[in-house]
């Protein structure tokens, strides 16, 4: 009986251990904004079709995006992306950076496994 006493503070401070790793782990893996998960799924819908189908397999990438590549990660490519299309020496900066082609190759592989899982 004095056995059993002295492992329920034990027991209970090993699950709220357990339960707080799941929160941290459930965080990271969901820590892109809901508007950015909406605009990839739009701009997705636009370029495979606006069905029920592409609805899935586009909601399906982002959440394979997002495991792969963190959000801060994401925004550089996607502003590289973006800047890149500027004409001019801003536009030049943006297509020749190491840095801001990284990210955008980064962003490329994992939109390359998600068309493998979800597509």
């Amino acid at each position: 009986m004095k056995l059993a006493g002295q492992l329920r503070p034990i027991v209970a401070a090993l699950a709220v251990l357990a339960a707080t790793a799941c929160v941290a782990r459930a965080g990271e893996a969901n820590d892109y904004p809901t508007a950015a998960r909406a605009e990839y799924v739009y701009g997705c819908m636009k370029a495979n079709g606006e069905t029920r189908s592409a609805i899935e397999q586009c909601s399906c990438s982002i959440d394979v995006v997002a495991s792969i590549v963190p959000y801060e990660r994401y925004v550089t490519a996607e502003t590289a992306l973006s800047m890149s299309q500027v004409r001019g020496n801003l536009g030049v900066q943006f297509r020749t950076s190491e840095q801001a082609n990284s990210a955008v190759n980064d962003l490329r592989r994992a939109q390359a496994e998600a068309e493998v899982r979800c597509f």
